[in-house]
């Protein structure tokens, strides 16, 4: 009779861990911030396997053919420092991600900039971001072949819209996810809401989109091969708010297994404002 009552305690002791720990997160990162040019990373299911309690990873990105639309043009995005820390403890995990550096090199122009947003000048254009913090609940008993979670937290806005990477807003999500598997082989799905800041359509304070992401992968015993769906839709049907347009990404992987590991993506943009291609590398550790 005193297992639910217990429960809750826990819970509520972690959740105010969690809550004391988040500022603390968040005075570590560096001052200008963006939010929004990707869609979100799907959930780091490994950290939460029996046995497991950090997470690590560092890489770069290179995008071609990538839109940012408060600055109307189309280019070549360098991301540097792109990082991802994941503690977990108990059945929360919380997470701190981000991108230390980015370089945009415009490339060609496909609308005019919005109102307070540097016109392209020839020079690149460079800022820092996105950031974000979250947190997840792990739902199930703790197994490695059927896990459920709840996800949800934010990420930061721009310090101004003058670079023109991204918008002047905070946006929040909150997601719900499932994971199954079987041989090696395992299917992850997640979906949920996020409630998104706008800058530039007076009328509409906030975009809330369909979040989404499936990612299917294969482990052996040197490699685990994979693929993932990952986007964000608005559900408006013939124009979308700049800033906030629908994101839909193909990510082909392949990662090498133990403690520390190496991964290599392929990412095939499915929409307007996703990547033509681009090409993801970074390192990590778990444990």
């Amino acid at each position: 009779m005193l297992e639910p009552f217990v429960f809750v305690s826990f819970l509520r002791m972690r959740l105010r861990f969690a809550l004391w720990l988040l500022p603390g997160l968040l005075a570590l990162l560096p001052p200008p911030l963006d939010a929004q040019l990707r869609p979100l990373d799907p959930i780091n299911w490994r950290v939460m396997q029996p046995g497991k309690s950090v997470s690590a990873e560092l890489g770069v990105e290179f995008l071609q053919g990538q839109r940012a639309s408060l600055a109307g043009v189309e280019g070549d995005l360098l991301e540097l420092g792109k990082f991802s820390l994941i503690w977990q403890t108990g059945r929360v995990s919380l997470e701190a991600a981000g991108t230390v550096r980015r370089v945009f090199q415009d490339n060609s122009v496909f609308d005019e900039p919005v109102e307070g947003t540097r016109a392209p000048n020839g020079s690149r254009r460079a800022d820092s971001g996105d950031y974000r913090v979250a947190t997840t609940i792990r739902l199930t008993p703790e197994r490695a072949d059927r896990m459920a979670a709840l996800r949800f937290g934010t990420r930061l806005p721009t310090t101004d819209n003058r670079v023109g990477l991204e918008r002047d807003q905070t946006d929040f999500f909150a997601l719900v996810a499932g994971r199954i598997e079987r041989a090696g082989a395992s299917l992850a799905a997640e979906t949920g809401v996020g409630i998104y800041g706008t800058s530039v359509r007076r009328g509409f304070e906030q975009s809330d989109v369909l979040l989404y992401a499936v990612t299917a992968q294969y482990e052996t015993p040197w490699l685990a091969p994979s693929v993932a769906l990952v986007g964000q839709a608005d559900g408006l049907r013939g124009w979308t708010i700049r800033g906030n347009e629908d994101l839909r990404e193909l990510r082909f992987g392949v990662r090498t297994t133990g403690r520390y590991w190496l991964r290599a993506n392929l990412i095939r943009g499915l929409t307007d404002f996703s990547p033509r291609t681009g090409l993801a590398i970074s390192a990590g550790l778990l444990r």
